[in-house]
């Protein structure tokens, strides 16, 4: 399986395994185990690589002094081998929870020195929390023994971009946010925010040779390593990042360090630190020498997601050299004292981005002065306005704030962000097109209508330092509106018409085509088939030609990219290029939005980014994998783990059929529709009885779920009628009964065929994946692969026709029918009936109230 259907796995075993443990909690446990497993693999790979033989790895202890110290001084601890993660896999039923305990105090025992401040205590969260597993040591063993079993077949060495570990450990991270509530904050950026921020971060960067990076608030650090996975895209070399990270709680702070050795970093590259952010501040010296040793922190990006609006203790702080050019957040808001921090540890070019409520844009006092000084001193460079609930435990919205130390432009980027998103669950999510949208606009100060703006310093100081998002941006749909002259004599307003003036602008001579003014304000629809003027007009044909010959050979520069290189490309930098690629070929193409399109490659990328980060680890093998399907059943009131039939690892069933097994893929589903028309047959055949035939207990019976039984019965002595000379109508009861249990013989028969045959087709599309030619496997690959992205894409050009004669048709439709012809109707449906009342009859009471309403009704035509 790929990393995600691993993840997936891992997430959904775990998840019914925490019990009554709450999400927030259980993270602690089973990412702690995560990390050990880490270390231990990362152990053994080294000695295996020293040449340790099996025997020697088994008679590692904590007695052989000198190889104790050779391998802590090379990977920076040393693991026993009876405490190795792979011991306790081997260990079964022996395993207990003793043996977890004894090895995390060895852990703690056996750190190098210059490793000290990055392991120490790290496993702290989770020796303290193995009594939480189980009232006693039998269930905690258990417990224990489930957990590991359920991630040790998690693959620890990265490969060719297949960080599997580290997918999977923030997988794990998001979907413990997603359950663990209001607490979801204290440790998790949603991905997505992380990447935006991200990418706006490394483009600022992007020619530096070295870079330091810090978070202050870093939760679990998936913030931070973002940040230098999108620096790292533009360094040669990407040991020359260096990561600061603090955070005041402790068991959040070991996800961090954990996240942190896990993805790789050297550990030099590696500065933690457990504290509060705004009451200590990052030490610049030795604690041995505190006068000599002082170096104070200052870094080329800052990135952080602080808890908002929490109360701080702003008491003593007018001379803390952050706050003091600015002056201090009030005490019962804490934002901009965290902004504050944050910019004053920024170089001279360096970048911060922080996520804040919206609070901070607009509200006054301490807050309002601090906002003046930041505006006067030109360090806001950009306000960024996200969706909604966005993250995990709020529902608030947020901005991300972009400040420099310096820059050469005076002007604010505003951009509303808030309307881009897809709904996920409860949550709202970035989609890629939306962050790409944003990061492009931010880098390009571009001005969007209803999007984003650059305001000018001027304009602000005239709205006295506000600097909340829609008095500069105005996102908001417009409103419907109905133009009172169409509305009474019909016509269609230009002023309407002209709102689709980039249609017109793209197609010059379509808007003759389709109207003819009546006036120098109104026009009519001069054609009857809407759809068909438009598409068969020739600007609209030469814009199909132009996007057809711009994305012609498209395909074929997919499988040059991809199906060439498959064995060895970088996924990263194919991504990249591939993206760039489409949105070269829209360059010079009107009205296409190329964000849709980006969003249309990235949909499809990232199932081919799966299969690929398979074959560049397993090799091209991988390709001709069948593997068992395990499903979860219920077995004995549990769940169960079963095998299901096969799945390809890469390669789908469905379409290894549909290429090479059409014949009895087609013959199997002719049958398969043939159940479908019996079933409907039989069933029709029941409802045609008269209501006293359905009121038969055979019928009674059908209609209860035991047709069969019933049915198979009363035909059976009618079949016998027959054979000894009695006829029967073909309406009749005794046919139609006798016509239904032929149905119901002939499904049995069908039923039986197609269990059978799909079986056998099953088992032979494995062996067929299992025998294909290398040929064959490049052809799959562009099926799977480069079709449903080529179809996709040529799509854009229909979807935007469509788009446009929808509209057209709307404002046909809108002033088709006037008021005049409103009231016309009104008029004669009012005139029949009163009509129809003068047919009526009734007592003397009921003629006095018709008579009324016809009065009323009269007058009301008379008006």
């Amino acid at each position: 399986m790929n990393k995600q259907q691993l993840a997936a796995k891992i997430w959904e075993s775990a998840n019914q395994m925490r019990s009554k443990i709450e999400a927030n909690e259980y993270k602690d446990y089973i990412l702690g185990f995560i990390f050990y497993k880490y270390l231990s693999d990362k152990q053994l790979q080294f000695v295996k690589k020293e040449e340790f033989s099996p025997e020697d790895i088994k008679a590692l202890t904590e007695d052989d002094t000198e190889t104790v110290d050779y391998i802590k001084s090379n990977i920076g601890y040393f693991i026993a081998y009876n405490n190795l993660f792979s011991t306790w896999v081997e260990l079964g039923k022996d395993f207990d929870v003793s043996d977890v305990r004894d090895a995390l105090s060895a852990f703690s025992r056996l750190i190098s020195p210059a490793h000290k401040k990055l392991f120490d205590g790290v496993f702290e969260t989770l020796q303290t929390g193995l009594s939480k597993l189980g009232e006693n040591a039998a269930s905690q063993t258990k417990a224990i023994s489930q957990l590991i079993h359920l991630i040790k077949d998690i693959p620890m060495d990265g490969k060719q971009d297949y960080d599997v570990l580290g997918f999977i450990y923030e997988y794990l991270i998001s979907m413990f946010a997603a359950n663990a509530g209001k607490k979801a904050g204290e440790f998790y950026t949603p991905h997505e925010v992380s990447l935006l921020m991200s990418e706006i971060v490394a483009e600022h960067l992007k020619d530096k040779k070295e870079i330091e990076i810090y978070d202050p608030t870093s939760g679990s650090g998936s913030l931070l390593i973002n940040i230098g996975q999108c620096v790292a895209k533009h360094m040669d070399d990407e040991n020359n990042i260096k990561y600061y990270a603090q955070e005041l709680k402790q068991n959040t702070y070991n996800l961090t360090r954990m996240n942190l050795v896990m993805r790789g970093i050297l550990p030099n590259n590696i500065v933690t630190r457990n504290g509060d952010t705004l009451e200590d501040d990052w030490p610049y010296f030795d604690e041995n020498d505190k006068v000599n040793s002082y170096d104070a922190l200052y870094v080329d990006a800052v990135v952080s997601n602080p808890p908002y609006s929490q109360a701080w203790d702003s008491e003593n702080k007018e001379t803390d050299p952050r706050y003091a050019r600015f002056g201090l957040a009030p005490k019962t808001k804490a934002d901009y004292a965290f902004l504050l921090h944050d910019l004053y540890h920024i170089k001279p070019d360096g970048i911060m981005t922080i996520v804040l409520p919206h609070g901070v844009l607009f509200r006054g006092g301490e807050e309002g002065a601090i906002r003046k000084n930041l505006i006067e001193g030109n360090h806001i460079d950009a306000i960024i306005g996200l969706p909604a609930n966005i993250f995990f435990g709020t529902s608030i919205p947020t901005v991300v704030l972009v400040l420099k130390q310096k820059r050469t432009n005076t002007d604010i980027l505003v951009v509303d962000a808030s309307k881009g998103f897809i709904k996920v669950g409860k949550n709202n999510k970035l989609r890629a097109s939306d962050i790409k949208r944003v990061v492009d606009t931010v880098i390009h100060r571009e001005t969007n209508a209803k999007f984003s703006k650059a305001v000018s310093r001027d304009e602000i100081r005239k709205n006295d330092y506000n600097l909340n998002i829609p008095r500069y941006v105005d996102s908001s749909k417009a409103a419907d509106s109905w133009d009172i002259y169409a509305s009474m004599f019909g016509g269609i307003p230009e002023k309407e018409l002209n709102e689709l003036s980039s249609f017109w602008t793209a197609f010059p001579n379509l808007r003759e085509s389709l109207f003819t003014k009546t006036s120098s304000d109104y026009a009519v629809l001069n054609v009857d088939n809407v759809k068909k003027a438009i598409t068969e007009h020739s600007d609209v044909k030469t814009f199909g030609t132009t996007f057809s010959t711009s994305f012609a050979d498209f395909g074929n520069h997919l499988k040059k990219e991809l199906l060439d290189n498959v064995q060895s490309l970088n996924i990263e930098k194919t991504q990249t290029r591939l993206s760039r690629d489409v949105f070269t070929r829209l360059k010079d193409i009107s009205l296409i939005d190329k964000y849709d399109a980006y969003q249309l490659f990235d949909d499809e990328w990232e199932k081919i980014s799966g299969d690929l980060e398979i074959i560049l680890t397993e090799g091209f093998k991988a390709t001709k994998v069948v593997e068992a399907n395990m499903v979860i059943k219920k077995k004995a009131g549990k769940d169960t783990e079963v095998q299901e039939g096969w799945i390809g690892r890469i390669m789908p069933f469905d379409l290894v059929q549909n290429t090479y097994l059409n014949a009895e893929l087609l013959k199997l589903q002719s049958k398969e529709n043939r159940l479908a028309e019996i079933t409907s047959e039989y069933e029709e055949m029941l409802d045609s009885l008269s209501e006293e035939e359905k009121d038969s207990e055979t019928v009674n019976e059908a209609k209860t779920g035991f047709v069969n039984a019933a049915v198979v019965k009363e035909a059976k002595q009618f079949k016998a009628d027959t054979k000894r000379g009695i006829t029967y109508a073909d309406d009749s009861y005794e046919a139609k009964i006798i016509k239904v249990d032929a149905l119901i013989t002939e499904e049995k028969a069908v039923k039986k065929y197609v269990k059978t045959e799909a079986a056998k087709l099953h088992l032979k599309t494995k062996e067929t994946i299992e025998k294909l030619t290398d040929e064959q496997v490049y052809e799959l690959l562009e099926l799977k692969w480069i079709q449903p992205l080529v179809t996709s894409i040529n799509k854009l050009p229909t979807v935007l026709i469509h788009n446009l004669t929808t509209k057209v048709q709307a404002l046909a439709e809108k002033y088709a029918v006037t008021y005049a012809d409103v009231a016309q109707e009104i008029k004669e449906t009012e005139g029949s009936l009163s009509s129809l009342i003068d047919e009526l009859t009734g007592n003397e009471f009921d003629m006095k109230g018709l008579n009324e309403f016809q009065s009323f009704l009269k007058g009301a035509s008379d008006e």
